[in-house]
């Protein structure tokens, strides 16, 4: 009778070993699960949005004064774990969290121009302005994959015009 005591202990052993084997792997599963998407998500901009919109102002019939000559705006982020790169105009970042700076770069950089120029020439507010000659430039900083940094600059210059 003890004999039969101990295979059916035995039996019980190899059943908890069986659940304990299927747990082990479910939680490999969601832990490889996890991971990859951990790595799949995350910070990614394009940075630029490319309008189809094209006004075109006539500007050799002497209706407006040229302003301002290279005024410049100037926008970054920094990331953690991730690479950003430049394709034509646009700056590319792909990475899992951005630590520092603005989420629209070339929106903040375009808001600097503004400032930077309401600094110098007086407020926009009210004023016909437009800008010409407008020239993006894009750089990426890698550093080992750890930290990324992406700048833009956009620099222009201002025409007012008259009545």
């Amino acid at each position: 009778m003890a004999g039969s005591i101990l295979c059916v202990l035995r039996d019980e052993d190899k059943k908890d070993n069986g659940i304990t084997e299927g747990i082990k792997l479910m939680h490999s599963r969601i832990v490889v699960v996890a991971v990859f998407g951990f790595l799949l998500t995350g910070c990614a901009t394009s940075g630029i949005f490319n309008s189809a919109n094209v006004t075109n102002v006539e500007l050799s019939e002497g209706n407006y004064e040229l302003v301002a000559t290279n005024v410049s705006g100037h926008s970054s982020a920094g990331y953690l774990i991730g690479f950003s790169w430049a394709y034509r105009a646009e700056p590319r970042t792909l990475a899992l969290l951005r630590v520092d700076g603005d989420e629209m770069l070339v929106n903040a950089a375009m808001e600097d121009l503004w400032a930077s120029f309401g600094a110098e020439h007086g407020s926009p507010a009210g004023r016909k302005l437009a800008l010409v000659n407008v020239r993006f430039d894009s750089d990426a900083a890698n550093y080992l994959g750890l930290y990324t940094q992406q700048n833009v600059t956009i620099r222009a210059d201002v025409v007012e015009f008259g009545d």
